[in-house]
């Protein structure tokens, strides 16, 4: 079975890879029964879809892979708190568990600015645990977008 930082530490190695090819490095897997199903980043810049956050494409694959659209018993690690969007997609397909790194102080929607993934109100509710290994997963949003502003004012002068 693997534990939150082991999931988490999978879900970095997403975000590395999004680094390299350019995408804002969000990584996320979803597991089930002790096996990671999903392993995506973001792709909203390769696939010029504004909804290709990892969360979603994660969504997709586990939903494929189990042929259920219905992620009942599945875990979800992202290196950053999701959006309203994504938020909103983990409600509706049934993740149990959600854990995350990084607080997201613009557009978090599980913690920070909303509690979408807990709201009483709805028809779902998933276990949120938050910060796992969150300075490792805010390390590498700060260097990626300090390197876009150095590049920038590089590109400027």
């Amino acid at each position: 079975m693997l534990d939150d930082n082991e999931l988490m530490a999978a879900a970095l190695e997403q975000a590395r890879l999004a680094a390299t090819m350019d995408e804002v490095p969000v990584g996320c897997v979803i597991a089930r029964g002790g096996e990671i199903i999903s392993a995506t980043h973001n792709r909203r810049m390769l696939d010029g879809d504004p909804v290709a956050h990892a969360e979603i494409l994660a969504i997709r694959q586990a939903a494929e892979r189990i042929g259920d659209w219905r992620l009942e018993g599945c875990t979800m690690a992202v290196t950053l708190e999701p959006c309203c969007m994504c938020a909103g997609a983990i409600v509706l397909s049934r993740i149990e568990r959600l854990i995350y790194g990084a607080d997201d102080p613009k557009a978090g929607a599980v913690k920070t600015l909303y509690e979408i993934c807990s709201d009483p109100r709805l028809n779902h509710r998933a276990e949120v645990i938050s910060g796992v290994m969150s300075t490792e997963c805010g390390e590498i949003l700060t260097k990626f977008f300090r390197t876009k502003r150095q590049q920038h004012q590089q590109d400027r002068q």
